[in-house]
C-alpha cells in the first residue's frame, strides 16, 4: 500500500518567502520535526519553474532538505530525506532530523500520484 503525499504552498509572510508544507497520509511532516518558528523549503527553490526541482524523484536519488528549526539548521540540524524513484514508486527514506527529534518512517508513494501532486503544487505556485 502506498502513502499519499499532499503539497501545499504557504503564502509569504513578514519573515519568510512562500514555503511548502507536506502532508503524508494527512499528517504534517515538516512542522512536526522543526517545531514552532521553523520553516519548510522555499517554494521557489523546491518547485523551480525553470526545470525539475530537488523534489522530483529520479532513479539516481538525492538528499533533499525539507525544513529547518528556528535556530537554523547549522545549529540544530536540518530535516532532510533521501528521495529516489524505483520504477512505479517513489521512496522517501534515510531521514536526518534536527537534534532530539524523532525520525519519520520510510514512505512509499505511487510515482504517478507523486508526479501529479508536484505538478499541481507547481501550477498553484506559478499561477
Amino acid at each position: 500500500m502506498f502513502n499519499r503525499l499532499e503539497v501545499s504552498v504557504l503564502p509569504p509572510d513578514s519573515r519568510w518567502a512562500a514555503q511548502l508544507s507536506f502532508r503524508i497520509d494527512g499528517a504534517e511532516v515538516v512542522a512536526a520535526a522543526v517545531g514552532e518558528g521553523g520553516r519548510g523549503p522555499f517554494a521557489a527553490e523546491a518547485l523551480s519553474a525553470d526545470g525539475p526541482g530537488p523534489l522530483w524523484a529520479t532513479d539516481e536519488g538525492r538528499r533533499v532538505v525539507l525544513g529547518e528549526p528556528e535556530c537554523t539548521g547549522g545549529c540544530c540540524g536540518y530535516l532532510s530525506v533521501f528521495v529516489q524513484r524505483h520504477g512505479g514508486s517513489v521512496e522517501w527514506s534515510d531521514w536526518q532530523v534536527p537534534v532530539d527529534e524523532a525520525r519519520p518512517p520510510v514512505f512509499h508513494f505511487d510515482a504517478d500520484q507523486y508526479d501529479a501532486e508536484l505538478t499541481r503544487a507547481l501550477t498553484t505556485f506559478t499561477s
